[in-house]
C-alpha cells in the first residue's frame, strides 16, 4: 500500500512580548517537536503594527510551512496549536476588547492544504487571511505559488493598502 503524501499546512507565529524573538524560537521549535510533523520553509521575521488594539509593542511575526503526516486534520493541528500556545504562557482575556491585545504567543493555522473547513472550531483558511499584510507577505516568501480562495497570495497582497520598510510592514 503506497504511503499518503504529506499535507502541507502553514502557521502564522506572532508575539510581542518582551522577548518576542525567543518565543518565536520556541514555538518553532515545538511544531519541530509534533508527532509525524516536518517543518519546512520559514519565512524572515517581520515587526509589525499592532491591529485592532494600537496601544500595545509591536509584533514579531513568522509563517512556518509544515508537511503535515495523513493522521492530521485541520481540528487537530488547530487544538496542537492551542496547547503549544499554553505552553508558551499565552493566557486568552474574556474580554472583547483585548481579542487583539498583547499576546507572549500566537500560532493561526492559515491554510491546511487544499482543505476548508466552516467548522468554528478551525476555519481554513483563516478567516481573515487574506485582509493581513503581517500574515500574506511572510506566506508569499514561504509560498510564493499559494493560491487561497481562488487567487495567488500575491493578488490578495495587491488588494490590500500595506507597505514593506526593510523588515517592518506597515498597514
Amino acid at each position: 500500500m503506497a504511503e499518503q503524501p504529506a499535507i502541507r499546512a502553514y502557521v502564522s507565529l506572532g508575539s510581542n512580548c518582551d522577548a518576542a524573538a525567543e518565543m518565536l524560537a520556541k514555538a518553532l521549535a515545538e511544531l519541530a517537536c509534533l508527532p509525524d510533523i516536518r517543518v519546512g520553509a520559514t519565512s524572515p521575521v517581520y515587526r509589525t503594527a499592532p491591529q485592532g488594539y494600537a496601544d500595545q509593542p509591536w509584533f514579531l511575526n513568522q509563517v512556518v510551512e509544515l508537511f503535515v503526516g495523513p493522521g492530521w486534520r485541520p481540528c487537530s493541528l488547530v487544538d496542537a496549536l492551542l496547547g503549544l500556545e499554553a505552553r508558551l504562557g499565552r493566557v486568552r482575556s474574556a474580554d472583547p476588547a483585548l481579542r487583539y491585545g498583547p499576546r507572549v504567543i500566537d500560532a493561526d493555522l492559515l491554510v491546511f492544504g487544499q482543505e476548508h473547513s466552516d467548522d468554528p472550531h478551525c476555519l481554513v483558511p483563516h478567516p481573515r487571511l487574506t485582509g493581513r499584510a503581517f500574515a500574506l507577505r511572510p506566506l508569499l516568501d514561504v509560498a510564493p505559488q499559494l493560491v487561497v480562495g481562488g487567487l495567488p497570495v500575491s493578488s490578495w497582497l495587491k488588494r490590500i493598502d500595506y507597505r514593506v520598510e526593510g523588515d517592518r510592514i506597515f498597514q
